[in-house]
């Protein structure tokens, strides 16, 4: 099999759970999902789940072959000596010199931000005057099957007919891992939890008004024919202070943060030479 066929092949055999699965081994080389996942949610500042099952698939595939490509240049880069070359040592020096200076960085910040605390009675004020910001929208967890047609999901639908409880909820896992033509079906069709307006319009219209544990119709989307089931329907609520009282000391211990540095950067210039 060639590379390019065993990437396309991977795509649709991924298992999500398994962050650290290896993709395909290049010359030895390992490749994991989780080298992929890495890169995509990076590049699409973590909206990776929230794009079209096509396209996942399509940027999957790119960057997956972009880190084979990688793998067999770098190999090659050393079969013929470029790493002993009077250039590489050169750069390489460069970059060595640039990220011990990062690191040094990284770690001084982290250590003048850690220093930082914020009194509990600051954090449970700041709740209290703030509480209309920490709300948690209505939400669902949800499962679907995707198939391209009509009467494909009707058929399916007519299987599920009758079932109820965790028998219709295993039975539908099982056709969504068969049959769904979406990503999650390896999953059993798991959507996850996601909040209102997180779907396309119908299909959001749709979960929204189902009951657990039961399974809609066909449901018509841009994507095809879907066949819902809810597993989970959360109402919206106010989030408490102990729920939220990590992310107020975060935020707290930041704006504070960023008080001290402008102190502390004022004292290392006067300290310094600078012409």
């Amino acid at each position: 099999m060639t590379i390019n066929k065993k990437i396309i092949s991977i795509l649709f055999v991924v298992t999500s759970s398994l962050s650290a699965q290896t993709l395909v081994t290049v010359d030895g080389t390992k490749i994991t999902k989780n080298d992929v996942d890495t890169i995509l949610m990076n590049a699409t500042q973590g909206r990776m789940n929230q794009l079209e099952p096509a396209k996942q698939i399509k940027f999957r595939k790119e960057v997956l072959q972009q880190l084979v490509a990688k793998v067999l240049i770098y190999n090659d880069a050393t079969k013929t000596g470029i790493l002993k070359s009077k250039e590489f040592k050169a750069e390489y020096a460069k970059v060595q010199e640039k990220v011990k200076k990062e690191v040094a960085i990284q770690i001084w910040q982290q250590k003048q931000f850690d220093k930082v605390s914020v009194s509990n009675k600051t954090l449970r004020d700041y709740y209290n005057k703030n509480k209309g910001e920490y709300k948690e929208e209505q939400s669902v967890h949800a499962r679907h099957i995707l198939v391209a047609g009509k009467s494909e999901a009707k058929a399916i639908i007519k299987d599920l007919k009758g079932l109820k409880g965790e028998k219709l909820k295993t039975k539908f896992m099982e056709l969504a891992k068969a049959k769904s033509t979406g990503p999650s079906s390896v999953n059993g069709g798991d959507l996850g939890t996601f909040a209102k307006g997180k779907m396309v319009p119908e299909f959001n219209k749709e979960v929204f008004n189902m009951k657990v544990g039961t399974i809609s119709g066909a449901v018509k989307t841009q994507f095809g024919y879907h066949i819902i089931y809810l597993e989970e329907k959360n109402k919206a609520k106010n989030l408490t202070y102990k729920e939220v009282k990590p992310f107020i000391e975060q935020r707290l211990k930041m704006e504070k943060f960023k008080g001290s540095m402008k102190s502390k950067m004022a004292s290392l210039q006067k300290k310094a030479t600078i012409k």
